[in-house]
């Protein structure tokens, strides 16, 4: 019976991160459509979290113990640790956002998945962490499908429709640094806070940043393009809650690969929405970004499996 409920809750543990995959893509999509009509980076952020805001404190009073269990999952003992973090994370958003705003959907996507490849690095860096020949070796490898996204001979040869401007992949790459180093401190808070308060103050912050940066960026759109922005916000909601309960049902060397689905998710909803197909470089840059992650996830729970044998394992 053992075996059977740790099967069920492996098997509830993909369904749920296939979910996160598939909200994200959701909201990524539309908050694309909704730059077509001139929806900018900063606005994006407003809208996603503002409305994401009420999905999670949803969550937050019906966790477990109820209402006044969960309001108080919400008190910090670290509030300026909540203050660096969501000033990482909200520089990595609009990043991301802006990224969407100037790279067709695929390429964008494809490029935030860099982020594991810096966060060996900053690892390497900043927490002084051993990282062994073969890691190294994934990190190669993840940038050189980078340089294959970026398509380095359609830009020499002047351009043209195959090319991807460089700006957008600078800011792609940015985003996923921003996002490395949000990991980094996750690590941190995660020893002290909830993963409630983590969630809840990050959406909070988002809004009042958003919020006072909309004066001075916004503008008046089409109705059909304010739904847009609030499908982004309750997606981008639903993400956060699917991936963080798959992480308490499943470890994450089991359920982080499906992430990877959101690629396909943006080439699908770039197709069907956007009738943008990606090019054969984006798919070939795509694979082999994609092999980097997988193989770095799995040499983390390799090395973590092995240090409960042999603390003194060398890296790999």
């Amino acid at each position: 019976m053992a075996d059977g409920k740790g099967a069920e809750d492996i098997a509830g543990g993909i369904a749920l991160r296939i979910a996160a995959a598939g909200s994200f893509s959701v909201m990524t999509a539309v908050l694309k459509l909704a730059s077509l009509d001139g929806v900018v980076a900063p606005e994006m952020l407003f809208y996603r979290a503002f409305f994401g805001l009420p999905v999670v404190l949803i969550w937050v009073l019906t966790l477990q113990g109820g209402p006044k269990a969960g309001l108080a999952n919400l008190t910090t003992r670290r509030p300026w640790a909540h203050v660096t973090r969501s000033a990482i994370g909200i520089a990595s958003i609009l990043c991301v956002f802006q990224t969407l705003t100037l790279l067709p959907l695929a390429d964008a996507t494809t490029i935030s998945f860099t982020a594991p490849i810096f966060a060996t690095l900053l690892s390497f860096l900043i927490l002084k962490e051993a990282v062994g020949p073969r890691r190294w070796a994934a990190v190669a490898v993840g940038f050189i499908g980078v340089i294959i996204v970026m398509r380095p001979i359609s830009l020499v040869s002047g351009g043209g429709d195959h090319a991807v401007p460089l700006a957008g992949v600078g800011f792609g790459l940015a985003a996923a640094l921003l996002t490395a180093a949000v990991t980094i401190t996750l690590r941190q808070l995660r020893g002290s806070e909830h993963v409630a308060a983590i969630v809840f103050w990050f959406f909070v912050a988002s809004s009042i940043v958003g919020a006072v940066l909309l004066p001075f960026v916004g503008s008046l759109h089409q109705p059909t393009t304010y739904a847009l922005l609030v499908a982004s916000g309750v997606a981008g909601g639903l993400a956060q809650l699917f991936m963080t309960a798959s992480l308490k049902a499943a470890p994450v060397a089991v359920v982080a690969p499906f992430d990877y689905l959101q690629i396909v998710g943006a080439i699908i909803f770039g197709w069907w929405l956007m009738d943008s197909t990606p090019a054969l470089n984006t798919l070939a840059g795509a694979a082999l970004i994609a092999s980097s992650g997988l193989y770095t996830a799995w040499r983390e729970h390799v090395r973590r499996k092995d240090s409960l044998i042999q603390p003194t394992a060398p890296p790999v």
